[in-house]
């Protein structure tokens, strides 16, 4: 059959058997969900579909096809004329995907330079047009930049951009809209659905089951390399079999938003006025907010709309043209690195992308023992440290002793917020911290950070999951345009949004619910 064909396929890397007899079929025109928790394979598998599985693994199939071609014999050459013509690839990790020194529109190109015969100048018009089909804002400015310049959320939507260039009638999604906001996440996955009933046969590998249940025809639930069960998505979601898919969905529903008093204690980060342009652009227009001890300040607005350069001039990761930021009531943004230096333990970062936060050549327990040997705890008590992080944040032990490359984006993630508890931070910003989490393990790292609100760590949660925000955030400013447009306790903005975009984001959100 065209479309996916995959029979019993196995992957072994030495001795573990990562992914064990998995069968699956996606035929044209459908979109076949693939869930469950982060490390479960899903990814490992979407990759051994376009021969792009370790090189020291060993794959086998009683059949593999991607488009009508047999692939179980295929060498490198033949794979290379099977991506991105036949098959395209969304990958998870947008910046790792993109290469940093090319500029985006000629990133988009490079399928349509590879595959087709178009001139130079129908190559611009179908970029422009890529961009403009996956909601990317000013698309002829976003070609010509690199993609260090644009948020996480325009990142991932170029590189769908890039998957679609080619016209591929087979389209494998790695979390496709894991960075999006709800308004850009429903134009993403309306194209998706009208992709497939366009006659391409997708496979999305998703741990958001509300996503899913708009876009999807099937949903496979995937855990340790295994296919659990699959079944058309209204009887998944109402009356699933398997014990674990009934875990997935009440995890998924544990959401509501919930209501506390807003602390009146004396702000522990506060920026006031603060600017940042980028040429002529201004990505942060005098914004001003206050972070409090014991309480979370919520950030949300569109992707590209100032959330992530916010979070990097209270970080002081990045220098205000105007205003300032302040630490326990001094000076911290602007100032020389060097008069930052001494307090910096206080202030660390859980970034959207913790693939690129970590050293690829380290394991993570060698990353967490830097961070501990950083604020002086002595080498004899570091690996119970190490342990007592793993265990907080959920973190099997046994994932300690693997390379960033060899564990799951939720996985390590996951690492990534131990690494930021090691310092025993007074406020941690988190960028997305949940956006490669499936919704179980997503739920548990919910009620870790709630915990660790309660005991007194004050937090920034960038996000572009209302619900999250709706169940975390005691205070809430909805950025626009690098502006603050609606700001307010978190449950009165969402029970009575004044501006007629923060309607729109909530609308957005409620309707994938």
């Amino acid at each position: 059959m065209s479309g996916i064909a995959v029979r019993n396929l196995t992957l072994r890397l030495g001795e573990r058997t990562l992914i064990d007899s998995v069968s699956l079929a996606v035929a044209p025109g459908e979109v076949l969900a693939l869930v469950g928790e982060s490390g479960a394979g899903k990814s490992l598998l979407l990759r051994s579909l376009l021969g792009m599985a370790p090189t020291d693994a060993a794959v086998s199939a009683q059949e593999l096809a991607v488009d009508g071609v047999d692939l179980r014999a295929a060498n490198e050459r033949r794979w290379r004329t099977v991506r991105g013509a036949r098959a395209g690839l969304v990958m998870q990790d947008a910046l790792g995907a993109l290469d940093p020194v090319r500029r985006v529109g000629a990133e988009v190109a490079e399928p349509l330079v590879v595959h087709t015969t178009l001139t130079r100048a129908d190559r611009a018009g179908r970029v422009q047009a890529l961009l403009t089909d996956v909601g990317m804002p000013e698309p002829a400015v976003r070609a010509r930049q690199r993609p260090h310049e644009l948020s996480g959320g325009l990142r991932q939507r170029a590189v769908i951009a890039t998957a679609l260039a080619a016209d591929p009638p087979v389209l494998l999604m790695d979390e496709p809209t894991t960075a999006l906001d709800a308004t850009v996440q429903r134009r993403v996955l309306a194209l998706v659905r009208s992709l497939a009933d366009g006659g391409r046969a997708v496979l999305v590998v998703s741990h958001d089951l509300a996503a899913v249940s708009l876009i999807a025809d099937r949903i496979a639930v995937m855990r340790d390399g295994r296919i659990l069960e699959s079944g058309p998505v209204a009887r998944m979601l109402t009356e699933p079999e398997h014990p674990y898919t009934r875990e997935l969905l009440d995890a998924a529903r544990r959401t509501a938003p919930t209501s506390r008093a807003v602390t009146a204690a004396v702000p522990v980060l506060s920026a006031a006025a603060v600017t940042r342009r980028f040429g002529d652009r201004i990505a942060v227009d005098a914004v001003s907010v206050d972070v409090r001890p014991g309480s979370m300040l919520g950030v949300v607005g569109e992707s590209g709309s100032g959330k992530t350069t916010l979070a990097r001039l209270l970080l002081g990761a990045d220098t205000v043209d105007a205003g300032e930021v302040r630490l326990d009531g001094e000076l911290w943004n602007p100032l020389p690195e060097r008069r930052r230096r001494a307090r910096r333990r206080g202030v660390q970062l859980v970034s959207q992308n913790p693939r690129a936060a970590f050293n690829p050549t380290w394991t993570l327990r060698r990353s967490l023992a830097e961070a501990l040997a950083s604020v002086g705890v002595p080498r004899g008590e570091r690996a119970g440290r190490i342990a007592e992080l793993a265990a907080r944040v959920e973190l099997d032990a046994a994932v300690l002793d693997r390379r960033p490359r060899a564990v799951s984006g939720g996985q390590l993630q996951r690492a990534a917020i131990a690494r930021a508890l090691a310092t025993g931070p007074r406020v941690l910003v988190l960028d997305e911290p949940l956006s490669a989490l499936d919704v179980s393990v997503g739920a548990r790292i919910l009620t870790l950070l709630e915990r660790l609100r309660d005991e007194g760590l004050a937090m920034v949660l960038i996000s572009h999951d209302l619900r999250v925000v709706g169940q975390l955030a005691d205070e809430v400013v909805v950025m626009r345009g690098g502006a603050v447009i609606e700001r307010g306790p978190t449950a009165e903005v969402f029970a009575a949004p004044q501006h007629a975009f923060t309607r729109e984001l909530l609308a957005a959100a409620a309707s994938r619910t």
